[in-house]
């Protein structure tokens, strides 16, 4: 509670801005100045969106330290509502009705396993990083309300939700928001109520209308293997269905073709040619890794992103 009562020291000071840290999922966490109005902005369209009032009770096992907990605050504030003072664990216990609920894909497992979750827990916005496939399966058989978010820092948390339902749904746009892609096929964030108004992004997304887009990868991941572009982020969604642990891809120099995809995987290094043989007799060729490393644990940021490290 200490953490909350300080932001909350922050947020009524003169000052017009909240210090923050982005994530450091693609690169070095840097300090940017989040300036209140954004907050506010960004607070009232999630209320709006799930209906929260005086009357609701939101609640983030999450820090304050970064933008998803400050966020759960500043709608708090803004709805005049009751914020739950959850820990800040892995290990997320309800045991009373809630509104809304913020978590991170390393929460759910926990959250899963609770019975009356479904009942409990009205709606649910998951962040920070991508959920696998167990996952989103397990959330529709379970029956909850749940959303993947779309959003960083600089946009003062989400500006997009996506429904987790039995088949492939568009991230759609917050009110207010609005998008389109620039020359390299990356997403350009339409904001007007906003203090940056346009923000262009690293995303390459395909649109479907000026407010509903698919994620495909991020453009500085892209692999470019022999004049063929290979998005890691969708060679993943295909290898998971064959390989049951955790794992990324990345690249690795090659004299060849210049860099080829490899994936990097918790477990032994007598492992790697296992591996690499399974996926040989699953995947194209010509996108198929063609090294491997094994890992005792994947680098990840603290908020549960995976951190990508090249193969040299």
């Amino acid at each position: 509670m200490a953490e909350i009562n300080d932001f909350i020291r922050e947020w009524e000071s003169d000052c017009d801005y909240i210090v923050a840290h982005t994530s450091g999922s693609t690169g070095t966490p840097k300090e940017i100045r989040l300036p209140k109005s954004d907050m506010r902005v960004s607070a009232k369209a999630t209320n709006s969106r799930f209906g929260i009032t005086r009357r609701s009770v939101i609640a983030a096992p999450l820090s304050v330290d970064y933008i998803a907990g400050k966020m759960m605050c500043v709608r708090a504030i803004e709805a005049g509502c009751e914020l739950l003072e959850m820990p800040v664990s892995n290990k997320v216990i309800i045991d009373r009705r809630i509104d809304l609920l913020a978590i991170v894909p390393s929460q759910l497992d926990s959250l899963l396993a609770q019975p009356d979750a479904p009942q409990l827990v009205k709606n649910i916005i998951v962040g920070g990083a991508p959920m696998n496939d167990q996952q989103l399966a397990a959330i529709v058989n379970k029956g909850l309300n749940a959303f993947a978010t779309y959003g960083m820092t600089e946009t003062c948390s989400h500006v997009a939700l996506k429904k987790i339902c039995g088949h492939e749904t568009y991230f759609e746009a917050m009110p207010g928001i609005s998008f389109s892609q620039d020359r390299r096929g990356c997403l350009v964030i339409q904001a007007p109520a906003y203090s940056f108004g346009n923000l262009t992004t690293n995303d390459i997304v395909e649109i479907a209308s000026p407010t509903e887009f698919r994620w495909i990868g991020r453009f500085d991941n892209v692999i470019n293997s022999g004049g063929i572009k290979i998005s890691p982020e969708r060679l993943e969604k295909e290898i998971a269905r064959y390989v049951d642990r955790p794992f990324y891809i990345t690249s690795a120099k090659d004299d060849r073709w210049g860099e080829v995809p490899a994936i990097v995987f918790e477990g032994t290094a007598s492992e790697v040619q296992d591996i690499l043989d399974l996926l040989a007799s699953k995947i194209d060729h010509k996108t198929c890794p063609k090294k491997a490393r094994a890992v005792r644990a994947l680098p990840r940021t603290a908020n549960g992103k995976i951190f990508r490290k090249k193969i040299d």
